[in-house]
């Protein structure tokens, strides 16, 4: 398996391992009462739930991006050393994102995101024949 397979493997781990996390803070927050119920009545999060709740989301929405990419380097056999790097970049800083959002250190957040970017375009390079 590529390393760029393996880390995909790995991002799926933290997806699973997000939601677990999102989904107890924000059931510790609300109620376990509520959390078991229907849920018809809308509460607010606790701050760190809601700051979590955004962080699963962003993950959600930059997952596709690494999917793709890790795939189409597996597939065109044009993974490198480089892009190898990039998934692994890709993922730690997905990792360091979370603890970096919910502690609300100032610029951490930032800085999590921006290296995970980075890695996505370290594995874009060989897809453009650069």
């Amino acid at each position: 398996m590529t390393p760029e397979l393996t880390y995909l493997t790995y991002a799926v781990i933290l997806l699973i391992v997000h939601m677990l996390i999102q989904a107890t803070f924000s059931d510790l927050s609300k109620g376990i009462g509520w959390a078991l119920g229907p849920q018809d009545e809308k509460r607010e999060p606790s701050l760190v739930a809601g700051r979590l709740e955004r962080a699963l989301t962003n993950y959600v929405y930059n997952l596709p991006a690494f999917i793709a990419l890790a795939l189409m380097l597996a597939v065109t056999g044009l993974g490198t050393e480089t892009t190898a790097l990039g998934a692994a970049i890709w993922f730690w800083a997905r990792v360091a994102y979370v603890p970096a959002y919910a502690s609300a250190i100032p610029m951490a957040r930032s800085i999590a995101w921006f290296a995970s970017l980075a890695g996505l375009v370290l594995m874009i390079g060989p897809l453009l024949g650069a």
